[in-house]
């Protein structure tokens, strides 16, 4: 699969708030990092961060604008537009760094100011 459908699948996860979508793009030892947040490591301790991330809003869009790949690492960036469980919208913009190993996220950086969500 190339970069770009990779990216498209693995937000197309996120935006549906799937984590057993989400779950096939990592690996069992990714450190996941999201803004300012410590990074944590190891899948299921990622799967649950993201899914309590997941339960303090309603809905997010990720809109890609560039995908650039070297090698193994994947940048991306774009804008996310979001819906606060009180129903107001909040949008940032982002940049996503990954390193793969065999085809699955070693290394998932996001960055994003979501201080305010």
């Amino acid at each position: 699969m190339n970069k770009t459908t990779f990216i498209k699948n693995l937000y197309k996860a996120v935006d549906d708030k799937n984590l057993e979508d989400l779950s096939e793009f990592l690996s069992d030892n990714v450190r996941f990092c999201i803004a300012n947040h410590d990074p944590i490591n190891g899948k299921e301790t990622a799967l649950k961060a993201n899914q309590a991330f997941f339960s303090s809003i309603t809905s997010m869009k990720h809109h890609i604008d560039t995908v650039w790949e070297q090698d193994s690492d994947v940048i991306c960036n774009g804008s996310v537009d979001y819906i606060r469980l009180d129903g107001s919208e909040f949008s940032a913009p982002f940049a996503t760094v990954l390193k793969l190993q065999a085809d699955k996220i070693a290394d998932y950086l996001v960055y994003a100011d979501i201080s305010q969500l």
